[in-house]
This record gives structure tokens, C-alpha cells and sequence, in this order.
């Protein structure tokens, strides 16, 4: 007995998961308790629309999770091309930055991530992503040669706990104490 071919996603499916998902990053920005209904209106799709695509709220905040860090882990290696390694660690380190005061939700959507064991799933892709970053810098003899991707993810830690009115410039000083610590000469 053969199995059912599955049929391909229509690509107005396809463009509906996708506004979806990116209407919900911005909502769940400005208000991480926001309901489906409210998505599903901001989007301007029907309820059953949001439904089909995402059964409920933990979905979709994996699912823009599962974007967002995709989208990180993505970004080192076309900043290596694009920039100096020290620059594109900078820059990378800013998107780290960006991702950790969003959040969409902060604990809601890391919870999420938990539940579905995200965490873990993409834990080993992040760190593979700043190794990269930290070798070519240390390759060009701009960081300490002990520098650990797994260790300088302990240190920035932080973005994910800044807060306040003044969370950017505190972040960006803060990231800039780390990326001085992390210097060749600095052992």
C-alpha cells in the first residue's frame, strides 16, 4: 500500500505563514501577551485562517522563535564576507543584542522553545555561529586565542536581562566591555 502524496503548501499559504509570523515578531514587541485574535487582526486574516497555520499561541511563538534564531545563526557567516571579523563580530553581536531585548515576549517565547525543546535544538548552531566569528578574529590576531564561544555566550547573557529606559546604550556599553575583554594582548 503506497502512501498519500502530500500536497504542496499553496503559495498564498506560504505567504500568509509568512506575514503571519512577521506581524506577530512586531506584536508580540509592543505587547508579549497578545492573543491570536489580535495577530490574526493585525495580519487581517480570519480566525480560522490563524488557526490552520498556528493551533494556538505557543505555536506561533515558536515558530517565531525558530525564525529569529535561524536568522541569527545565518548572519555570521555573510558578515564574514561582508566585513572586517572584528566589525562583523560587532554587528553580530548587535543582532544578538536586537534578539535578546525583543524576545517577543521574553520568557513566553523562550518558554515556548522550551516546552518544544528548542533550546537545545539550536543551543549548538548559535555557539557554532559566534565560534566561527571569534576563529576569524582570532585569526586575524584580533582576539585572545582562548576566547570560547560557549563561554562569551555566558557573558552576554545579559542582553536577554537589560531592561529599563536607557537598555540600548547600556547594552551597547556593555557590549563594547566585552568585545575590549575579549582583545588580543588582554590575558
Amino acid at each position: 500500500m503506497t502512501e498519500p502524496r502530500r500536497r504542496a503548501t499553496r503559495s498564498d499559504a506560504q505567504d500568509n505563514r509568512a506575514r503571519i509570523i512577521d506581524t506577530a515578531r512586531a506584536v508580540f514587541t509592543e505587547t508579549p501577551d497578545a492573543t491570536l485574535q489580535s495577530i490574526a487582526k493585525a495580519v487581517g486574516i480570519g480566525q480560522g485562517t490563524m488557526y490552520r497555520h498556528f493551533p494556538n499561541r505557543e505555536a506561533l511563538l515558536v515558530a517565531v522563535y525558530r525564525e529569529d534564531v535561524e536568522a541569527l545563526v545565518d548572519a555570521a557567516p555573510a558578515l564574514l564576507t561582508e566585513h572586517e571579523p572584528l566589525d562583523a563580530l560587532r554587528l553580530w553581536f548587535g543582532r544578538l543584542a536586537a534578539y535578546g531585548r525583543i524576545k517577543h515576549g521574553a520568557s513566553l517565547a523562550v518558554e515556548a522553545a522550551t516546552r518544544a525543546d528548542l533550546g537545545n535544538e539550536y543551543y549548538a548552531p548559535v555557539s557554532a555561529a559566534l565560534d566561527r566569528l571569534l576563529t576569524a578574529c582570532k585569526e586575524a590576531g584580533e582576539l585572545r586565542p582562548d576566547a570560547d564561544a560557549d563561554e562569551v555566550l555566558l557573558l552576554v547573557s545579559f542582553l536577554w536581562k537589560a531592561g529599563g529606559p536607557d537598555w540600548q546604550e547600556r547594552g551597547e556599553r556593555m557590549l563594547a566591555i566585552v568585545i575590549d575583554g575579549l582583545r588580543a594582548g588582554r590575558s
